[in-house]
């Protein structure tokens, strides 16, 4: 089964995760694909803009059986670093359409787009720390340009899920649908893809710029690696495999 769905839609392109039996969790084969697919589309001048949704959910977070084993010194070489930078270095519009979960990877991939489309089904969060680990992809510092540190520091640090009304309050959205997040986001992709492509690109370029430089990315990401080698990480996944509390000890 294909695991990314490529939908040409003339001006501009849709993108399933097509992994619905493991609620899209993103593995680091699909991650690959989708940074391969937007590093072509960059380069295609007839595609104008991007749409990312999910088969379901958007997307359940990183695939557990391959962080499972990974110890610090893998992490630093792992080469989703490269696929995540591809993703968020795509130069046109993207607009992320959310229903169902968008948890740890899945929040931190629609945390990249430019738009963020949320269905009445959306839940979202990053819940990383039940694991004993942090957001790895920027998904802290950049809910925290979004929602502010204290917010922030209530989903990073709780591990909470918050529902599509609660996330659309807080700014993680830019569009709650009434119902789907598809259709609407459908509409805004074929908006964006009618706009002058240059201004797009310089605009979103500024936007990017002006968010990133003041946030604390390559920390985040070394604190992640430094995590993966933790007794705290093997106990987490652990737990969360014999849906039991975990005992976390500091190691």
């Amino acid at each position: 089964m294909e695991e990314l769905l490529i939908d040409n839609r003339g001006a501009w392109v849709k993108l399933v995760l097509n992994r619905p039996e493991a609620k899209n969790a993103l593995t680091t084969p699909l991650l690959a694909r989708l940074a391969m697919v937007l590093n072509r589309l960059a380069e295609t001048r007839a595609c104008r803009a991007v749409l990312i949704t999910g088969a379901g959910d958007f997307a359940a977070g990183a695939d557990i059986a391959e962080i499972e084993t990974k110890g610090s010194a893998e992490a630093a070489l792992d080469p989703r670093k490269a696929h995540w930078a591809a993703i968020r270095g795509f130069p046109k519009p993207m607009v992320a359409a959310i229903d169902g979960y968008a948890l740890g990877g899945g929040l931190e991939l629609a945390l990249m787009a430019d738009v963020i489309v949320l269905g009445a089904s959306a839940r979202v969060g990053l819940p990383e720390s039940g694991l004993g680990l942090i957001p790895g992809a920027g998904g802290g510092q950049r809910l925290m340009a979004l929602v502010g540190r204290i917010r922030a520091a209530r989903l990073v640090l709780t591990g909470e899920i918050l529902d599509a009304a609660t996330a659309y309050d807080w700014g993680i959205g830019a569009y709650l649908a009434e119902g789907e997040a598809l259709t609407l986001a459908e509409t805004i992709t074929e908006k964006l893809s009618h706009r002058a492509p240059l201004a797009m690109a310089a605009a979103k370029a500024a936007l990017i710029a002006g968010e990133e430089s003041a946030l604390a990315l390559a920390q985040e990401r070394a604190a992640f690696e430094a995590l993966m080698g933790s007794a705290d990480k093997a106990e987490g996944i652990a737990a969360f495999r014999s849906r039991r509390k975990p005992e976390f000890r500091g190691q």
